[in-house]
């Protein structure tokens, strides 16, 4: 299986690339980090295929897209897991740039990653897109309004283009649950590390994803702890 996974060079991207690659599955990766970029090159070769992308820069991500859809073929399964937060604050004093770049990553970026992928996916009416959402996407928080604002967003907008696929198809949101992550830790502090690791987590979550189908097309789903 081809699976396509953006933001991983931390957290649970880079979990993913992983155990997706002990499982034995072709890996196409993106991330900001040239640095964290290379790592992932050095320690996993090809077939395998890691490439510096914002995914906020739509033509950035549509060179990549018509490198990679050249080189593979369209992907079986689709995971936007890139995302940023801001850092905690009341809404009225998140700094504009801040706001526009949560908005920017988080909601345009997966916009972007549908764009240049999913038309070829489409033509073969097969693969799986599953969207990164999250317990703050059904259920929101003081102090994290930017970031619940884009959550709630890709619930509505993964639901709007899963009706919009064709039959063989699916697209659906995911509440990976709470994993002690760089982001984690910047919400909760200390107590994050009573979390499990993204490393534990895509232990049962890589699992889960490969099962998903056309059958939960438009479903709100949550992984498995």
């Amino acid at each position: 299986m081809i699976v396509l996974i953006t933001g991983v060079t931390r957290g649970l991207g880079r979990a993913m690339v992983d155990e997706f690659v002990r499982r034995k599955h072709t890996v196409l990766g993106c991330g900001r980090s040239k640095k964290g970029i290379e790592q992932l090159r050095k320690q996993i070769g090809p077939p395998h295929d890691f490439a510096v992308v914002d995914v906020a820069v739509d033509g950035e991500v549509k060179a990549w897209a018509g490198r990679l859809l050249e080189a593979y073929g369209p992907p079986d399964l689709v995971l936007n897991n890139a995302g940023v937060i801001n850092k905690n604050a009341r809404l009225w004093e998140v700094p504009e740039e801040e706001f526009s770049q949560v908005i920017d990553v988080n909601l345009k970026g997966i916009a972007n990653v549908i764009r240049h992928f999913v038309p070829e996916m489409v033509k073969r009416k097969h693969g799986v897109i599953v969207n990164f959402s999250s317990g703050w996407g059904r259920a929101t928080d003081a102090e994290v309004a930017p970031y619940c604002a884009t959550k709630w967003g890709i619930e509505g907008l993964t639901q709007a283009f899963s009706q919009e696929l064709p039959s063989g198809m699916a697209a659906v949101a995911l509440n990976p649950g709470i994993i002690n992550t760089d982001m984690l830790q910047s919400c909760f502090g200390g107590s994050a590390s009573g979390y499990p690791s993204p490393a534990e987590w895509a232990k049962s979550a890589v699992p889960f994803l490969l099962k998903l189908g056309p059958a939960d097309n438009g479903k709100q789903v949550t992984a498995p702890h």
